[in-house]
C-alpha cells in the first residue's frame, strides 16, 4: 500500500482507506449502500490491514451511530494498529441542537463517538458539512479545546465552499489555533467539479483531499455501461446513488472498458487509479459491501496508468469549467494554468 502525507500534518496514511457507511444499514437509504454487522466488519478490517491500509472513515451520522460502534468492535484488541477518522455535523435526533457545528455540538457529538468507538483519541476529526448559522471562530475554539484534551489529533472539513474552508484557514491563523488539515470532498471521472476551485486551494494551502465516492456510486463499479442497464436489486437500481448525464457517463464508461481491456484491470481499479494520480489526493475513500469488492479495490494502489491512458480519461471526462473560470482561462490561459500536483 502506497501511504501519503496528510495534508500539512506529519501524519502518514495509506492512499486508499475503508468507508463505513455500509456499517450497520440503519436507516431505508443507507440500507441499500449496506447493512454490514460486526462480523462482516471484522473481516473488512482484517482484509485491509493485510493490504497495508490502516485508516477507516467512519461518521455519527452513519446510521445515527450504528456505524462507528460496529467499526469500534471490528477494531476491538488492536486500536494501537489502526487510525480512525469519523465526523460530526449531521442530524442526530430532532432537537435544534442536534445538527450542525456549535461549540455544544462538536464538543458533546466527540465525546459520543470516543464512547461508541471504544477508544479515547480520535486520529482525524471532520466536520462532516458547513454550518452557516455558526461562528468560523466558535467552531475553531471547539476544535482547539478537543486538541489541547487530548481528545483528537488532527481535524478536517468536508463538503465546504472554497471561500468557507479559506476562511477558516485564515481565522485559525490569525488566532494561532491548529489549521483543518484535510478537505473530504466528491470527486469523480464523472464529476470534477472540484478541480475549479477546490483543487488550487489544496494545493496552495497545503490542505489533504480525501475523497468520497471515487465511483460515484457505483456508477463506476463496471456494473453499468452504454450498453449496460443496472442489474434488477443493486444500488445503482434505486435511488441511492448520484445524478450523472447520461451522454457523460457513457464517454467515460467506454474509455474505462477499453483501458481495462488494455491492462487486465477491473473498470473500478482503473477509475481509482485515475484519481489516485490527480494533484493534492492524501487518500480515498472506498466502500464495499463485501470481500471480494474490498479487494478489488485496494488493488487499484498496484496500477499505473500510462500517459495516454490517462489522457484518454481526462478527455472523455471533461466538462467546461464554470465561470469564473472558463474567463480565466479564455483570457488569461498563461496566467491561470491548470493545478498540478
Amino acid at each position: 500500500m502506497d501511504y501519503r502525507t496528510l495534508g500539512g500534518s506529519g501524519l502518514k496514511i495509506p492512499a486508499l482507506m475503508l468507508g463505513t457507511a455500509t456499517f450497520g444499514g440503519g436507516s431505508e437509504f443507507l440500507r441499500k449502500w449496506g447493512a454490514t454487522d460486526v462480523a462482516e466488519a471484522t473481516s473488512l478490517v482484517d482484509i485491509c490491514l493485510d493490504f497495508g491500509s490502516n485508516m477507516f472513515d467512519t461518521a455519527d451520522g452513519y446510521s445515527t451511530g450504528q456505524s462507528e460502534e460496529i467499526l469500534g468492535q471490528a477494531i476491538k484488541g488492536r486500536r494501537d494498529k489502526v487510525l480512525i477518522a469519523t465526523k460530526t455535523g449531521m442530524p442526530m435526533g430532532l432537537g435544534e441542537n442536534e445538527i450542525g457545528t456549535s461549540r455544544h455540538k462538536i464538543i458533546a457529538s466527540c465525546e459520543a463517538s470516543l464512547k461508541r468507538l471504544g477508544t479515547d483519541v480520535i486520529d482525524l476529526y471532520q466536520l462532516h458539512a458547513f454550518d452557516a448559522l455558526t461562528p468560523i471562530e466558535e467552531m475553531l475554539h471547539a476544535l482547539d479545546t478537543l486538541t489541547r484534551a487530548g481528545k483528537i489529533r488532527y481535524y478536517g472539513v468536508s463538503n465546504y465552499s472554497g471561500w468557507h474552508l479559506m476562511k477558516m484557514l485564515a481565522l485559525a491563523d490569525r488566532h494561532g489555533m491548529p489549521r483543518p488539515v484535510t478537505h473530504q470532498i466528491y470527486y469523480t471521472l464523472v464529476a470534477r467539479d472540484f478541480e475549479w476551485e477546490l483543487m488550487p486551494l489544496a494545493l496552495d494551502q497545503n490542505v489533504g483531499t480525501l475523497v468520497w465516492s471515487p465511483l460515484s456510486g457505483a456508477k463506476l463499479s463496471g456494473k453499468i455501461g452504454r450498453n449496460r442497464r443496472p442489474p434488477e436489486g443493486s444500488r445503482l437500481a434505486t435511488d441511492a446513488s448520484w445524478p450523472v448525464a447520461d451522454d457523460l457517463l457513457y464517454s467515460v464508461t467506454d474509455v474505462l472498458e477499453d483501458v481495462s481491456g488494455e491492462t487486465g484491470r477491473s473498470i473500478p481499479q482503473v477509475a481509482l487509479a485515475w484519481l489516485l494520480g490527480r494533484p493534492s489526493i492524501s487518500s480515498i475513500i472506498v466502500g464495499a459491501r463485501n470481500a471480494a469488492q474490498l479487494k478489488d479495490n485496494l488493488a487499484a494502489c498496484e496500477l499505473k496508468l500510462t500517459a495516454d491512458q490517462v489522457a484518454r480519461l481526462d478527455a472523455a471526462s471533461a466538462i467546461p469549467p464554470v465561470y469564473p473560470y472558463w474567463h480565466q482561462r479564455r483570457t488569461m490561459m498563461k496566467r491561470n494554468p491548470p493545478p498540478v500536483g
